[in-house]
């Protein structure tokens, strides 16, 4: 069982003559696709044929493109210094932006094509692809000039993707001085927010100020970098005419401002029940002015299971198939063949995120695998978000990409799976831990969640009138963390650099990936609740609905299942289910405080 990832089913190495060739084809493509784009926008005859053609190309444009980039980024998030990788990430860039005025030519085209409903009904190719067709029909009103969005496209090689790639770099290579057994130490970022899952109290505290002692490092870059990026989606969602940064997120999401504010009233309702959790959690630490920020994570105990990476394979395979077959040798499919980058070390990327790779038809996964329970978890995690990419992988490549909302669906339901299956096999005191750290997760996806939110929207809020130092941008963090936190937390030891280590807030193209957790929690539970209604025939409705994601707006998914995203009912019916856990906690807390 090896603990790297396997690339070479994209290309052997930046020497092999498949990349160079694949690389060396991209002037000829882009060329093709650029005189494509002008011979089929000077009419709107034969619009059928033509709509072929567009498909055909974006199809071949987006496999060339995708296996290139996830070659690259991959190698990236796990040596960013790699100056090959670097390099052809800049020149990826520069060609893809190449094609921004065909792009914004061929969607104003499309956009005022008078019979486009004639011309899908004629076409078996056209009606496969008819909701992204219609898709990009409405989106065509938030284009600007074919001229504009070329220039946007190649000033944010030197703008936003810059930056981005600054604070790549920042992190990836901060070493955090701190203190340990063997004496003071040099460790990486990401080793030491592990840290904050360990068993001993000063082990965690001692991490968490060497970790914000380190940030001091970087914060300046850091700030610019978020300044940078804030303030050029600003100018761009204006321009294209949205209202906000939030409200193009929205659209491009396929979920409207009234189904977030629902789920939003939901949690902000639900926050005061968190925080007692939080201060239980805390008093069973032994601390009365609520939970240290460095507490979090705290576990409640210890689990005589070994959650070793090898553990934790079996683990989540063995419990995957609780729920179904095809889940479970989907994940034993991921470990065998070496799709897992699995430990930490020195420029890889923090956290853990799972890549699609819909162009050969598997998944690539980053953890930072600490050998705790929470590390199975996040293992977990992020075979979700590979499941749904497996249940979409036979669709075409332009009805594999779902918004993000839907994004965080799979992974939160393969997580529930695993708790809830291994609470029924430990001991009491082991179903305690497990029970504290499902709500502990919940807690992150809730209320750390709904601070974010705030965080950002008041950053872009402040962003308009000028730039925010680094010191601003930690006020505003603590003013989110009060907000969303209340008492829960000991406002001594709070948490200001989370927009530095928040690698979210840095998306050129993706603002506002908050939200979309808590959609993904809340809709999970919500599934749970109806996979425990209709038992063995639920896992099948699963898996047909994870495979239309990508070509429906996210209310005509949810209704699949029956469910109103509309509704603030719905949402509370889901944190309802959270809240019976909290309640559990606190009588099994109650309990443990009256012995001592």
């Amino acid at each position: 069982m090896s603990s790297n990832w396997s690339l070479k089913e994209l290309y052997e190495s930046f020497e092999a003559e498949s990349f160079k060739k694949d690389m060396e084809s991209l002037d000829g493509f882009v060329d093709r696709y650029n005189e494509m784009s002008v011979y089929l926008t000077k009419s709107y005859e034969n619009t059928t044929e033509k709509l072929e053609e567009y498909i055909k190309r974006t199809i071949e444009r987006h496999n060339l493109f995708s296996r290139l980039g996830a070659f690259i980024h991959l190698t990236l998030s796990t040596d960013s210094r790699n100056e090959e990788a670097l390099k052809y990430s800049d020149k990826l860039d520069v060609k893809m932006s190449h094609m921004a005025e065909a792009d914004a030519k061929l969607q104003g085209w499309i956009g005022n094509i008078p019979d486009i409903e004639d011309c899908i009904h004629k076409s078996e190719v056209l009606k496969e692809h008819a909701f992204i067709l219609r898709e990009l029909a409405f989106m065509s009103k938030y284009l600007l000039s074919e001229k504009e969005e070329a220039v946007i496209a190649k000033l944010q090689n030197t703008g936003s993707n810059s930056w981005q790639k600054l604070k790549d770099v920042l992190i990836s290579n901060l070493m955090v001085e701190m203190e340990t057994e063997e004496g003071r130490k040099e460790l990486p970022i990401s080793v030491v927010r592990n840290l904050a899952y360990e068993g001993d109290g000063e082990v965690r505290k001692r991490a968490y100020e060497a970790e914000l002692a380190a940030y001091k490092k970087i914060e300046d870059g850091m700030a610019a970098a978020l300044n940078g990026i804030k303030g050029e989606a600003i100018t761009l969602s204006e321009l294209r005419g949205y209202k906000s940064p939030l409200h193009q997120t929205l659209v491009t999401s396929r979920m409207d401002e009234e189904a977030l504010e629902a789920m939003l009233t939901a949690m902000k309702e639900s926050l005061p029940i968190f925080r007692r959790y939080m201060r239980t959690k805390g008093e069973l630490l032994g601390h009365k002015n609520g939970l240290p920020f460095y507490e979090l994570f705290a576990p409640m105990g210890e689990l005589t299971m070994e959650f070793s990476y090898e553990k934790s394979a079996e683990f989540i395979t063995n419990n995957f198939r609780t729920f179904s077959d095809n889940l479970a040798d989907f994940a034993k499919m991921a470990i065998d063949k070496s799709w897992i980058d699995v430990y930490p070390k020195e420029g890889k990327q923090g956290g853990a995120f799972c890549s699609n790779l819909h162009v050969i038809g598997e998944s690539r996964f980053l953890l930072n695998h600490g050998d705790t329970f929470s590390d199975a978890i996040t293992m977990a995690h992020e075979l979700g978000h590979g499941f749904h990419g497996h249940c979409l992988k036979d669709e075409s490549p332009l009805n594999s990409g779902y918004p993000m909302p839907l994004a965080e669906t799979a992974s939160t339901f393969c997580e529930t799976i695993v708790k809830k299956a291994v609470i029924k096999d430990v001991t009491p005191e082991g179903a305690f831990i497990i029970l504290e750290s499902e709500i502990s997760d919940s807690n992150q996806i809730i209320v750390d969640i709904y601070s974010r939110f705030l965080f950002e929207r008041e950053v872009f809020n402040r962003r308009k009138e000028g730039t925010l130092s680094s010191k601003e941008l930690k006020e505003i963090m603590l003013w989110a963390q009060k907000e969303a936190y209340g008492d829960g937390l000991d406002t001594e030891y709070m948490h200001p650099y989370m927009w530095a280590c928040k690698t979210h807030y840095y998306f050129p193209s993706r603002h506002f990936y908050n939200f979309p957790y808590a959609f993904g929690l809340l809709f999970a539970k919500g599934l749970y609740a109806e996979y425990l209604k209709r038992g063995d025939s639920f896992p099948k409705a699963y898996e047909e609905l994870l495979s239309i994601t990508g070509k429906s707006n996210i209310a005509d998914v949810t209704k699949v299942m029956g469910i109103d995203i509309h509704d603030v009912d719905f949402w509370r019916g889901s944190l309802a289910i959270i809240q019976e856990d909290v309640e559990e906690f606190l009588r099994l807390s109650e309990e443990k405080l009256s012995k001592k």
